[in-house]
């Protein structure tokens, strides 16, 4: 059972605890904000480590570029700026200076998806993954909550390349019981639940809505696997065939726009490689509402209620055809 104690830990203090904790064992280790160090709370590692920490003020372009230079003097610098800008106003430099010259920087993009919720369409990032993804040499990584940021953050210091990483501004509900349970691999799916009727796939905070949905399943009688694809690029296309041969039925959940993303890049396989029925759960192609989390999830139905509805009547429909 998934331990259900709220968690009150943003994925943005974790990953400044762990970037703490391995740069004080590695000088090379750094972090780079856009007038943005609350906001991805960083206070405290540019006060314990001023020398490893580098502040430019609100200049994303800038902030990419230095970073990029760093990389190349062999720094190890992460980024840390707000996603809706540093995947949008700085694009032209993760492509250019980071993905097309093959440097060594960790883009963090903070408070993304809908996490500024109430500030609208200016500060929401659902088209970041679309954009980021298609970018040669740019991996892509979306961790499901604080035990999985932590393996992830460790993991990216020893990774070689370009990286862009989503993470939302609040705390999130727990998808793994413990640190131990997380088993964090670049490039690889983490089945979560096993199933046989249906798949759904889901990465980011909306791993703990598909885990609940698939709960919701299973007390309806329905066998519903559950994968984590918090890597997106380079995305686990065996994972995605297996489930398709072995379910039938896909479901994607993300916290992006319905074109481009999760669910795009799950469907580009799909109808490659085992064409079977599919639904994308979203943010459709409007200004998502303002609003906290819960409250944009509720409405564009990225719920576990939704999805258990949507995974039935798929399961229904494909017993009406047979």
């Amino acid at each position: 059972m998934i331990n259900r104690v709220k968690n009150t830990i943003a994925n943005r203090q974790i990953l400044c605890d762990t970037l703490l904790e391995l740069a004080r064992k590695d000088a090379d280790v750094m972090v780079l904000t856009s007038d943005s160090r609350g906001s991805a709370s960083m206070g405290r590692f540019a006060e314990e480590l001023p020398d490893q920490f580098v502040e430019t003020g609100i200049a994303e372009q800038n902030i990419v570029g230095i970073a990029a230079g760093l990389a190349r003097s062999g720094k190890k610098p992460f980024v840390a700026s707000p996603a809706c800008f540093l995947s949008m106003r700085a694009i032209e430099q993760v492509k250019v200076d980071v993905a097309y010259s093959a440097t060594n920087v960790k883009l963090i993009g903070i408070s993304g998806g809908i996490s500024y919720g109430a500030l609208g369409m200016s500060h929401h990032s659902v088209q970041d993954i679309a954009v980021t993804r298609a970018i040669p040499g740019l991996a892509v990584i979306l961790p499901a909550d604080r035990r999985e940021t932590k393996k992830m953050t460790e993991a990216l210091v020893d990774y070689e390349g370009g990286v862009y990483v989503r993470i939302g501004r609040n705390p999130v509900e727990d998808s793994y019981e413990s640190e131990g349970h997380c088993d964090f691999h670049i490039g690889k799916a983490v089945t979560m639940r096993e199933g046989s009727d249906i798949t759904l796939i889901a990465a980011g905070e909306t791993v703990r809505v598909a885990l609940d949905a698939e709960e919701a399943l299973r007390n309806s009688g329905v066998s519903c696997r559950v994968l984590n694809m918090h890597t997106i690029k380079p995305l686990d296309e065996e994972a995605i065939k297996k489930a398709a041969e072995e379910t039938g039925r896909i479901i994607t959940v993300e916290e992006h726009s319905i074109y481009g993303g999760l669910g795009a890049a799950v469907a580009e396989v799909v109808v490659q490689h085992r064409c079977v029925p599919m639904k994308i759960i979203g943010i459709p192609d409007e200004p998502a509402i303002a609003g906290k989390t819960a409250q944009v999830f509720d409405y564009y139905g990225i719920s576990a209620e939704h999805i258990k509805q949507v995974a039935l009547n798929m399961l229904n429909a494909g017993r009406e055809r047979a």
